[in-house]
C-alpha cells in the first residue's frame, strides 16, 4: 500500500468523519482508496464505497443509483448517507461550490454537515471530499481534515511509460528507440506531472512524430509549460541558451554542471540531497541572469521566471496567497528552474511599516520554502546591489552557494567578444580581438554586446557594409562603461564579495585549460 493509502487508512479507522483530499487526480485518488478499502490487512471486513456527484448523485462502486430516491443535489445526498447505519465510505466529488456563499443552499448544506458530523463518528462513516481546490468553511473548520495527494512516485512515471511502449512495440508506423538512460531522462523530465499530464504528453509526441525517443524531453517540458502559464504569476522561459553562450566565469559553470548530476536517483542513493540553489551577485550586465537561462536549457529542465512584484495584491493576505501558490506551481513541476532576477528590488520593504509588514510576511515565506522544500526546486537569484539582501538569505541551509561575478577580465572578455561575433555571422579570426581587448578594459559583457551591435551600425552606414575591427574600436569609443560612472559601488561591492562570495571566474591561470566550450578553445589561440 501506498503511504498515502496507510495515512487514510489511520485517519478512517481512528474515526476521523470528513477527509479533505486536495488533488486534480480524481480517478488516481479513486483508485488508491479503493486499494486501501479491499486490504484485508487494513480492513479484514472491507468498507463500502459510494460515490457522489452533482451529475449523477450517490451510486455504489460499480455506479448504480443508492435507493430510489434523487440524490444529486448535496442536500439530498447528506440526508441519505444519514440514513445508512453501516460503516461506509463516501466518495464526494468537487463538493467544495455547495460550501460556499455563492451557493443559494450554502447555509443549509453546512449545517446539515454539522449535524452529520456525531453520526458520522458513531457510525463509522467516512466523508472523503475530493477536490482540485481547498476550501473549509470556518464552521467546519474543526471537523475536517486535510490530506494532500502526492504525485506520483518515480515508479508510477516508470509503469506508464512502460505501459505505453508494451501499447505501441507492435506498431510498425511507430519507432521505439530509447534505452534505460533514455528512459532515465524522460521519466525525471515527467517529475511534477500528474499521470493524466504524463500520458497526454508522451501519446501526443508518439502521434505526431511517429516515434518515441529521447527528445520527447521537450514535449514533456512543453505539457509542464501550460501548467506554469495558468498560474499568472510565475513565467515560463523557454531557454535556448547554453554554457557555450556564456563567455568567462568558468568556476561558476563547472560548479552548475556538477550539481546537476545530484537530481539522479543514484545521488539520492548516496545520500545526497536535491541541490538547492544560487545566489549570484556582482555588477549589472555581466552574465547573472544569462547563466540562469543556460542552466535550465543544460539541465533539461523548465525555466520559470519569478516576478516577485507580481506578488503584492490589495486584498488582506492575497500578497502572502500569491506566493504560497507560485511555490506549490514550481513545486508542481519539479524538477524545475526558479530563477529570481534582481531579488533585491523585490524585497525592498522589508523592515519598513508603510505596508503592515506585508513584504516581511511575504518574505518569510520564501525563506521558510527555500529550507524545507523536499521537491527539487533549484533556485537561481541574481542581486545587484547586496547591501540591500536581508542577512537570514544569505546563511547556509537556503542556498548552496554564494557567486560573485565581476567585470570579465582580458581572457573572458575576448571570449565574449567571439561569442557575439560568431553570433552574428562573422568569423572572430577576421578581427583583432587582442586590440579590442586592451581597448575594453572595464566593459561588462552587456556593453561588450553594445560595442558590437555600435560597429554594425556603423558598418551599415558604409558603403561596403563590412564590418570592420575599425567599426568596433569606434563603438568602443562611443561607450562609457558602468565601471567608471559607479566605481565607488563597485570597489565596496567587490571588498564585500571577498570575505563572502566565491569567484564565478576562474583564476586567470588555469582559464584557458579549464574552460573547453568552442570561445575559449578559439581565444586559447590568441595573445591577450
Amino acid at each position: 500500500m501506498s503511504e498515502f493509502g496507510g495515512d487514510l487508512a489511520i485517519y478512517i479507522k481512528a474515526g476521523y468523519p470528513i477527509l479533505s483530499i486536495v488533488s486534480g487526480e480524481e480517478e488516481r485518488v479513486w483508485e488508491r482508496v479503493e486499494a486501501m478499502r479491499s486490504d484485508l490487512r487494513v480492513f479484514p471486513k472491507p468498507r463500502e464505497l459510494l460515490a457522489w456527484s452533482v451529475s449523477r448523485g450517490l451510486t455504489t462502486a460499480d455506479g448504480k443509483a443508492v435507493g430510489k430516491d434523487d440524490t444529486r443535489r448535496p442536500e439530498a445526498a447528506l440526508l441519505a448517507v444519514a440514513k445508512i447505519e453501516v460503516p461506509v465510505l463516501v466518495f464526494f466529488k468537487d463538493f467544495h461550490p455547495y460550501l460556499k456563499d455563492g451557493f443559494p443552499g450554502a447555509a443549509t448544506v453546512v449545517r446539515l454537515v454539522r449535524d452529520l458530523v456525531g453520526d458520522l463518528k458513531r457510525s463509522g462513516k467516512t466523508l472523503l471530499w475530493v477536490s482540485p481546490v481547498l476550501f473549509i468553511p470556518p464552521e467546519l473548520e474543526k471537523d475536517v481534515t486535510v490530506i494532500d495527494m502526492p504525485l506520483p512516485t518515480e515508479a508510477e512515471y516508470r509503469a506508464a511509460l512502460e505501459e505505453l511502449l508494451a501499447s505501441v512495440k507492435d506498431n510498425p508506423r511507430v519507432i521505439v528507440d530509447l534505452d534505460e538512460a533514455g528512459k532515465d531522462e524522460l521519466i525525471k523530465a515527467c517529475q511534477g506531472l500528474t499521470r493524466a499530464e504524463t500520458e497526454n504528453a508522451l501519446a501526443r509526441t508518439i502521434v505526431s512524430r511517429g516515434r518515441i525517443d529521447g527528445q520527447d524531453v521537450q514535449a514533456i517540458l512543453a505539457e509542464k509549460e501550460q501548467i506554469i502559464r495558468k498560474s499568472g504569476i510565475l513565467e515560463y522561459t523557454a531557454s535556448v541558451e547554453t554554457f557555450d553562450s556564456v563567455g568567462g566565469l568558468g568556476n561558476l559553470k563547472r560548479w552548475l554542471k556538477r550539481r546537476n548530476e545530484a537530481f539522479s536517483q543514484k545521488a539520492r542513493d548516496f545520500g545526497l540531497p536535491h541541490p538547492r540553489g544560487v545566489l549570484l551577485v556582482g555588477v549589472p550586465g555581466c552574465g547573472k541572469s544569462l547563466c540562469a537561462k543556460a542552466v535550465a536549457a543544460a539541465w533539461k529542465k523548465p525555466l520559470l521566471k519569478f516576478d516577485l512584484g507580481r506578488v503584492f495584491g490589495g486584498l488582506v493576505g492575497e500578497s502572502e496567497a500569491n506566493m504560497r501558490k507560485a511555490l506549490n506551481v514550481a513545486e508542481s513541476v519539479a524538477p524545475a528552474i526558479l530563477w529570481i532576477d534582481e531579488l533585491e528590488k523585490g524585497l525592498g520593504g522589508i523592515g519598513g511599516g508603510g505596508d503592515s509588514g506585508v513584504t516581511t510576511r511575504v518574505f518569510g515565506n520564501l525563506l521558510t520554502w527555500m529550507e524545507e522544500k523536499a521537491k527539487p526546486v533549484f533556485v537561481v537569484a541574481t542581486a545587484n546591489d547586496v547591501t540591500k539582501l536581508p542577512p537570514e538569505l544569505l546563511r547556509k541551509g537556503r542556498l548552496d552557494q554564494i557567486f560573485f561575478v565581476d567585470l570579465p577580465g582580458p581572457r573572458e572578455r575576448a571570449e565574449i567578444l567571439a561569442i557575439h561575433l560568431a553570433r552574428r555571422q562573422r568569423d572572430p579570426a577576421d578581427f583583432d580581438l587582442a586590440a579590442l581587448v586592451r581597448a575594453t578594459d572595464d566593459f561588462s559583457g552587456a556593453e561588450l554586446e553594445q560595442v558590437i551591435e555600435e560597429g554594425l551600425f556603423e558598418a551599415f552606414a558604409g558603403t561596403d557594409k563590412r564590418l570592420t575591427t575599425e567599426h568596433l574600436l569606434k563603438g568602443v569609443g562611443n561607450t562609457v562603461p558602468l565601471a567608471h560612472t559607479r566605481a565607488a559601488e563597485i570597489e565596496h561591492l567587490r571588498r564585500w564579495a571577498a570575505t563572502n562570495c566565491m569567484p564565478a571566474a576562474l583564476p586567470p591561470e588555469t582559464a584557458p585549460a579549464a574552460d573547453d566550450s568552442p570561445a575559449a578553445r578559439r581565444v586559447r589561440m590568441i595573445d591577450i
